[in-house]
């Protein structure tokens, strides 16, 4: 409120209208040169050495201030891509939506970015592509540092720092709304949602990883244009669901894409999520202990995350097989039914082929489970994915969803050896003895003799 009085006081411009930026030292922001990754840091000190402007921007920055260790670090500059090129032996220059250079430093990589100029500033070839809704295709345009800080899409994302002076160039008053806890749109929101629709979903992901309050004009449009996450190509909404979910705030996030109207009809994964009542406490414990071990800095697996959020529809969806069929086998039923699920993510998730494997072979260890009997146990130990799906079982346990005493068996039986193993064995099933396998009858002239 302060603030707000405070510009219309002293007539502050608006979030889409640069100025001259604000120098913020060292001394009042707390980042210094050694706080930022050895690559990036080289990365901007050789740039800068071949005479371009270069910081390190958007995210990391924002994280380093916010208290946060960052995931990654990118650069910005005046060079161009062929300019960056040439400054670093082991680069190469990649995208087609916006060219940007990987330079690699050790086993480090650092993504530079030459500074975007306005869509329409040029009226060749150079401007940018966009398809009927106004989603930006292609866009090579180069600009300005000034015009490169209004591109950027929230006002605590237009931050550069320089690791030679330790400075802050903020443009659009971001430390101050980070300090406010306020997510701030640079530029008219309709906007820029309609020229990016990620945008939206980055919206949510932010003000849940750092406790912010969406600015009200920033989320009003959330809804009434939530239809255009339909037109994300779906490798990019894969790699946005993916940093969603392993943000170590994933449990906020989906509450807030519920809330904000983007989960219903537009990701099927979300729906699962969110319209199968008997699915949602086993998907949030998941979530849950994602989070956890997010914020403890431990692994986690993307395809044990997929595999959490999308069981329950494989669940549904096997039990309509096996109860439509005349008494259909069990485990191809369930490779049926996998496979169903994992084509209908693929027309708006692109999941990758490596972390559908680790789903399917997560998901095929279940019905393994409940043979206790004979040397089946041990084959299943033997399984590459046997920790994943045994960490799966217990949620799944703890859900209700399987007995206590089952995942118990497992806990048991993993931890024991030897003679203490085999004796906790099952007798085989009533039903289950092997079949005398038939012997095939030879035909009656061979049985003869005749030829």
């Amino acid at each position: 409120m302060i603030r707000k009085f405070i510009s219309r006081i002293l007539g502050r411009k608006s979030p889409g209208l640069p100025g001259e930026p604000a120098i913020i030292a060292a001394s009042k922001h707390g980042i210094r040169r050694e706080h930022i990754s050895n690559g990036s840091r080289r990365t901007v000190e050789t740039l800068q050495e071949h005479g371009y402007k270069a910081y390190v921007v958007g995210g990391a920055v924002r994280d380093l201030l916010a208290g946060i260790t960052p995931n990654d670090y990118d650069v910005a500059t005046s060079a161009t891509p062929e300019q960056v090129r040439s400054c670093f032996r082991r680069s190469r220059i990649i995208g087609r939506r916006f060219q940007i250079v990987h330079v690699l430093m050790g086993a480090e990589t650092v993504e530079v970015t030459t500074f975007r100029g306005h869509h329409e500033q040029q009226h060749g070839g150079n401007k940018a592509q966009t398809d009927s809704q106004g989603r930006v295709l292609r866009d090579n345009v180069f600009g300005s540092e000034k015009e490169d800080a209004a591109r950027r899409d929230f006002t605590v994302n237009a931050l550069y720092f320089d690791p030679t002076s330790e400075t802050i160039v903020d443009y659009y008053h971001g430390v101050a709304d980070l300090k406010q806890k306020t997510l701030r749109m640079i530029g008219d929101p309709k906007t820029r949602y309609r020229e990016d629709p990620v945008r939206m979903l980055r919206a949510v992901r932010l003000a849940a990883k750092l406790g912010l309050t969406i600015d009200p004009e920033a989320r009003r449009p959330i809804r009434e244009m939530a239809s255009l996450v339909e037109n994300i190509p779906p490798s990019r909404l894969f790699d946005e669901m993916l940093k969603l979910l392993t943000s170590g705030f994933a449990v906020t996030c989906l509450t807030q894409l519920r809330a904000e109207g983007l989960h219903h009809g537009l990701l099927p994964l979300l729906d699962v999520i969110f319209e199968q009542p008997a699915g949602e406490r086993f998907v949030m414990l998941a979530l849950a202990n994602t989070d956890r071990r997010v914020r403890e800095g431990k692994p986690i697996s993307p395809g044990f995350l997929f595999a959490t959020l999308l069981w329950q529809d494989v669940l549904t969806r096997w039990e309509a097989i096996l109860a439509n069929g005349e008494n259909p086998p069990r485990i191809p039923s369930l490779f049926l039914a996998m496979d169903e699920v994992l084509e209908l993510q693929a027309g708006k998730l692109a999941i990758t082929r490596r972390v559908a494997s680790d789903i399917k072979d997560i998901w095929a260890l279940q019905p393994r489970f409940d043979q206790r009997s004979g040397k089946r146990p041990y084959g299943v130990l033997e399984q590459p994915r046997f920790k994943a799906g045994y960490d799966f079982l217990l949620l799944r346990a703890e859900a209700g969803e399987v007995e206590e005493a089952l995942a118990q068996w497992w806990t048991d039986f993993m931890n024991r050896d030897g003679d203490a193993r085999a004796a906790m064995l099952l007798p085989p099933p009533a039903d289950g003895a092997k079949k005398r396998r038939r012997r095939r009858r030879k035909p009656a002239a061979e049985a003869a003799g005749t030829p």
